[in-house]
């Protein structure tokens, strides 16, 4: 008769194989974090809000109203460079040359012409806009500067109509606190994103009061991170270089 030792010996092989697989399993999970789960309901409405918003809400911030065509000047005001310095909005965009770049919210073009001479004749840019009056715009903005590697594109609330995996940054300036569908908007940017590709949020500081804007116009750094915690994006840095606005940088996973 074998004895009790000889007989617990392979259940307890067997145990710490268990053991091991648990672990490994555990491991892997740790260092592949997955997104959030999306949140049910996606978006909330109240009564009671702010003005200058739209009464939806997600993820607990309210969503604000769209600039309309109508306040383009304020776009391609004089006094732009020196309130938001714009020339180091784009230096620190690290544009290389052959970069395939969207302008998700491009309005007249503003940022967009600013970084054409970075991608070169090899490189485009997908100037985005849902409106088509802004689109009128920016493609007169670039017939009269003789800019040709900038595609202009109409999208809509949902969908910013990108090639997919296709770009290598994707930049928005003062917009993703407009959008009305920001979790399906970021869904379909990030399907357009190369892996490894770039999304990046210029946003007035919610974080300072003295920055002269409406508050529901402004996004703090940390409710960006929370709201593209739904998505495969893992946060790279948040630059603070300018005077009211931070840049958040996020890249593609996979």
């Amino acid at each position: 008769m074998p004895s009790l030792s000889s007989q617990s010996c392979p259940r307890r092989l067997q145990w710490i194989a268990s053991l091991l697989i648990l672990l490994i399993q555990a491991s892997a999970n740790a260092a592949s974090p997955t997104p959030t789960l999306r949140p049910e309901p996606l978006y909330e409405r109240r009564q009671d809000h702010d003005p200058n918003g739209i009464g939806k809400f997600f993820m607990g911030r309210e969503i604000a109203f769209v600039m309309g065509h109508q306040g383009a000047g304020w776009l391609e005001r004089t006094s732009r460079e020196a309130e938001e310095k714009t020339s180091k909005l784009v230096e620190l965009l690290k544009v290389k040359p052959g970069d395939v770049i969207a302008d998700v919210g491009a309005g007249t073009g503003y940022l967009t012409r600013r970084i054409s001479p970075l991608t070169g004749p090899k490189g485009r840019i997908y100037a985005v806009d849902v409106q088509p009056e802004m689109i009128q715009l920016l493609t007169n903005q670039m017939k009269a500067a003789s800019i040709t590697n900038v595609v202009p594109v109409l999208g809509t609330d949902r969908d910013p109509k990108l090639p997919p995996q296709a770009i290598d940054l994707i930049v928005m300036v003062d917009v993703y606190h407009e959008f009305e569908f920001p979790y399906e908007m970021t869904e379909a940017m990030v399907r357009a994103l190369k892996p490894g590709g770039r999304l990046a949020f210029v946003e007035f500081r919610k974080e300072d009061a003295w920055v002269p804007i409406k508050e529901v116009h402004k996004m703090s750094e940390a409710q960006v991170k929370k709201e593209m915690s739904l998505h495969p994006l893992e946060w790279v840095e948040t630059l603070r270089d300018l005077p009211r606005q931070h840049l958040i940088v996020f890249r593609k996973r996979g």
